[in-house]
């Protein structure tokens, strides 16, 4: 697809940056004409009708309910509750009905009957790239089970009624699985338009344009390379039980590193440089946002621009920022860098065990970890209003999505969920290119790791030098585990690091470990808090006799129950979690 057609042909996003048109008038419609049975004669009969159709499937999208996924690894706990996630600690069951299962299969059907129904839509530009769109959903909806599940059944049309053979798929195999997706991927990224096509994508007012938001050939590309990445890592790390059939690490690690370098080369998007030091930052705030200010974003999630133009609003910042419902943990604060490039234990600057107070912690260290965190003195966020600070406390506040004190005495946030970033795309072919042969030149580190570097120093190497691989061999590191501290570092928060504990079969080195917060001081004044449980001098906040991984289920998880049972038993589950 060259261009996109004219913008009084494809009034898709409304308000000026959203699916409001779908979600505030056909939300009633849809639903009852496409969603809730098995025909629907009454709906598709104009190109109108494909448009909204396909804008449901926008709905699918990550929100910011993402973040929180980082719960279910080493990196987050939630710390108003007290609590860690069940998945985190191996302490789930198998459930009856999952929203991630029944989520996906419902946006598959729809997605389906997209496709399906623009057979009866006179053939042209905006019908071919509808159906780019639903297969794009379809792609991220069997991905979204294939990471959690392995083999899942593949519907690939809509069922017809409860006689319909579809109906009562068994399983298919994993990687035929994969195959599909990759076929959906590659016809939308052939016929989905560049991001800089988009009808005011590019407005000089930084205004986001009727089309903002929209999937491109950008976004199919770089989510292929994040499909292609985790299939490769699963084959090349995983074995029985939950590993089958024949390993070829080699062929998704070269997908992935491909359309990685496609999205490279085609130089439509650039990371996020806009305010200089605290680019990183602003990135996730309101300077951040719109393809005119910013190229690093290759998909969003829309929530509008204020109450008066909102598609939603959300409130992640009260609850998951300042009240702490995803906070970090110590873990994440260890994984961050020293400003001499070289990670705890090995670094002079290493302040474990020998901090002084609370701010020791980020002195010295990437500045990322700066960035992410909330120190003692920061502007922060009060209900009584004012001009509050971050005082003292037990825990490590983040502060990713964070937009000040206004937004937090309203609780109604318009800032969009960035779903896939360029930084990725750079990671996902450093990590490929290395696993293809266990090497990655200097060239590669500088088009890729060196260019996040540069950006969290501002180019100043005093304060984080680049990866090369002198610099891993002369300190005796590991590039492949730089490769992944570096993917944790920037991508922290953004609901990425459990997954990536499970395709790179480090869950079970991780996860079973103490979760520890703040080094504790007997002489601060921590607000008339009693002492919390200690472990060497530190927060605990789970200890390790209470956190377990089983490598011989865990790796998966298990198939709801009554799924199995809606299938005639067709449906096996998963090894060991019977």
């Amino acid at each position: 697809m060259k261009t996109l057609i004219a913008t009084n042909k494809i009034t898709l996003l409304l308000a000026a940056a959203g699916i409001g048109l779908f979600l505030n008038s056909c939300t009633k419609q849809l639903d009852q004409n496409t969603q809730s049975v098995i025909t629907d004669p009454i709906f598709w009969k104009t190109e109108s009708d494909l448009i909204a159709g396909t804008n449901y499937l926008y709905s699918s999208l990550p929100d910011f309910n993402t973040p929180l996924e980082d719960r279910m690894s080493d990196l987050a706990v939630n710390i108003t509750t007290r609590t860690v996630d069940q998945v985190s600690d191996g302490s789930r069951n198998i459930p009856s009905n999952d929203g991630r299962w029944n989520n996906a299969y419902a946006y598959i059907r729809a997605a389906n009957n997209v496709i399906e129904k623009s057979a009866g839509i006179p053939s042209g530009e905006m019908k071919t790239y509808c159906i780019a769109q639903a297969r794009f959903f379809r792609a991220m909806s069997y991905f979204n089970l294939v990471k959690i599940y392995g083999d899942v059944p593949y519907i690939w049309r809509t069922i017809t009624g409860r006689d319909d053979e579809l109906l009562y798929t068994p399983r298919t195999a994993r990687e035929t699985v994969v195959d599909s997706i990759y076929a959906d991927l590659d016809f939308a990224a052939a016929n989905c338009p560049q991001a800089d096509q988009l009808p005011g994508s590019s407005s000089a007012s930084g205004v986001a344009g009727k089309e903002y938001g929209r999937i491109t050939r950008s976004a199919a590309l770089a989510f292929k390379s994040r499909v292609a990445l985790y299939e490769g890592s699963w084959n090349k790390f995983h074995g029985a039980p939950e590993f089958t059939g024949t390993k070829n690490p080699t062929k998704h690690f070269t997908i992935a590193k491909e359309a990685a370098q496609t999205v490279m080369n085609e130089a439509k998007h650039s990371l996020f440089t806009g305010t200089g030091e605290l680019s990183y930052q602003d990135l996730f705030r309101y300077p951040g946002e719109y393809y005119a200010n910013n190229k690093e974003n290759i998909l969003v999630r829309l929530y509008g621009q204020n109450m008066s133009n909102s598609i939603a609003s959300h409130s992640y910042m009260r609850n998951n920022l300042t009240d702490g419902g995803n906070a970090a943990t110590r873990a994440y604060v260890n994984l961050a860098l020293y400003s001499d490039g070289l990670p705890a234990g090995k670094s002079t600057l290493d302040s474990n065990g020998i901090e002084t107070g609370l701010l020791t912690d980020t002195r010295n260290r990437d500045p990322r970890l700066v960035m992410t965190l909330f120190k003692v003195g920061d502007p922060y966020a009060s209900i009584s209003g004012g001009t509050p600070i971050y005082g003292n406390t037990f825990y490590y506040h983040q502060q990713k999505y964070w937009t000040g004190q206004a937004d937090f005495l309203t609780a109604q946030v318009y800032l969009d969920y960035i779903a896939i970033r360029y930084a990725e795309v750079l990671l996902n072919y450093a990590e490929a290119t290395y696993e293809l042969n266990e090497s990655i030149s200097d060239a590669d580190l500088n088009a890729t790791i060196n260019l996040l570097r540069n950006r969290a120093s501002n180019n100043d190497i005093s304060k984080l030098p680049l990866l090369t691989n002198a610099f891993v061999n002369s300190n005796g590191l590991s590039m492949r585990e730089e490769i992944r501290r570096e993917r944790t570092i920037e991508l922290a928060f953004e609901g990425f690091r459990y997954w990536d504990l499970i395709r790179w079969k480090t869950a079970e080195v991780e996860l079973p470990k103490a979760i520890i917060e703040r080094k504790y001081f007997d002489d601060i004044n921590y607000g008339g808090s009693v002492v919390p449980p200690l472990l060497d001098g530190y927060v605990l906040f789970q200890a390790a006799d209470k956190r377990k991984f089983d490598t011989q289920k865990d790796y998966l998880w298990p198939l709801p129950s009554a799924q199995i049972g809606l299938s005639n038993n067709t449906l096996t589950q998963n090894p060991n979690w019977q």
